[in-house]
């Protein structure tokens, strides 16, 4: 069972994953190159901007930004009771 790395990254290419990955966009900028298309992957930005899209944490930062709001309005009107 003597395989190569160029067989080995072509069998991975054609997994499943891979192809679920690729309904994000394209790998390799559209190249059809299975190296472009690896190390795209390899990479990482490819897949954290996946990431990214799946858990988008811009909600977060939102209702954050508004409880600290919030908060700081509570403790002027403490502090405006106080002095």
């Amino acid at each position: 069972m003597d395989v190569t790395v160029s067989e080995l990254m072509e069998n991975f290419l054609d997994s499943p994953l891979v192809a679920w990955v690729k309904t994000f966009g394209a790998l390799g900028a559209g190249s059809e190159d299975k190296l472009t298309m690896f190390m795209d992957l390899v990479d990482g930005a490819f897949l954290h901007k996946i990431m990214t899209d799946i858990q988008n944490w811009s909600h977060m930062t939102v209702r954050i930004i508004f409880y600290i709001c919030s908060l700081t309005v509570l403790l002027m009107n403490k502090l405006e009771k106080i002095l």
